[in-house]
């Protein structure tokens, strides 16, 4: 009686924990299909954006411009989107484990990083040859610009003034419910594309002139891609959150099932062993 009383605890247990598993899934969902479509409403701009900045360099000499200027990487400024919480899967592992892989790839060069998420705060705390510049928490579900500039104007403020010689972002790109990979962008010193066709731009005139321009293109450049960057992390976790919380559901349906045999098989013994003494005890009497 014990095991079956045991049995139909454990039944209990599991199906609490595959409601609260099926809540989460639900949730996720919502929030990965917001999120999705304001990463591929993005990105299409974030190429324009680019393709812009290319057809501007190609008629001045952007060298001149200290965000383009390349020197000896010594100091490696790093930006480590991750999540504030758990249970998405391998979500943070994976970018942890591509930032482990940069490090010794270029484990000459000192890194500094700026963690967004709590887990990437947690992560780089316990590793003694980084230095954490800052710490951000995760973005809300409807993050805006305004909320990635302080992280920016960082980098920007550290990059002129010398004491980091490369900036780059590590986040996860959406590509599809299923798939999602980490990708690594390098921020600064900023990049053109080659344009092999003149620009119609030659025979503009610009105001106030054209290396004012091409300076706020470049500042709004990296903006869009760090923005972007936080879009495409977001659509990833809750996504890989999604499935990871679907699978914990399908097990625990799974562990219901084989518990709910297990108890019917016990049930079954106790009650064969209660005819079989009622039996006995009969036939016992009627011998008497």
């Amino acid at each position: 009686m014990s095991n079956t009383t045991a049995l139909k605890r454990r039944i209990g247990s599991v199906k609490n924990t595959r409601q609260i598993t099926k809540a989460m899934e639900l949730v996720a969902a919502s929030k990965m299909k917001r999120a999705q479509a304001q990463a591929q409403a993005t990105r299409e701009y974030r190429v324009s954006a680019q393709g812009i900045l290319s057809r501007l360099a190609g008629i001045t000499d952007v060298s001149n411009n200290p965000l383009f200027s390349v020197r000896d990487t010594k100091t490696h400024m790093v930006m480590l989107i991750s999540s504030d919480l758990g249970l998405a899967g391998g979500y943070d592992a994976n970018v942890f484990k591509k930032f482990t892989a940069m490090m010794k790839e270029n484990s000459k060069h000192k890194v500094k990083t700026i963690a967004v998420g709590k887990k990437a705060g947690q992560f780089v705390s316990r590793l003694k040859e980084v230095d954490m510049a800052s710490a951000y928490g995760m973005f809300s579900d409807h993050p805006s610009p305004a909320d990635i500039r302080p992280a920016i104007t960082d980098i920007l403020k550290r990059y002129e003034e010398g004491s980091i010689d490369k900036a780059s972002i590590i986040y996860t790109e959406f590509i599809s419910n299923l798939t999602q990979e980490v990708r690594v962008i390098d921020l600064l010193p900023a990049k053109v594309e080659k344009q092999e066709k003149v620009s119609e731009l030659e025979v503009a005139i610009f105001e106030p002139n054209i290396d004012e321009i091409v300076e706020d293109a470049v500042l709004r450049l990296i903006e869009v891609q760090v923005w972007q960057a936080v879009l495409e992390s977001l659509a990833s976790e809750y996504s890989m959150r999604m499935v990871a919380m679907k699978n914990a559901s399908d097990n625990a349906k799974d562990i219901i099932d084989d518990l709910t045999l297990e108890y019917n098989t016990a049930r079954q013994s106790v009650i064969t062993q209660e005819i079989a003494e009622i039996v006995g005890g009969a036939e016992a009497v009627s011998q008497l």
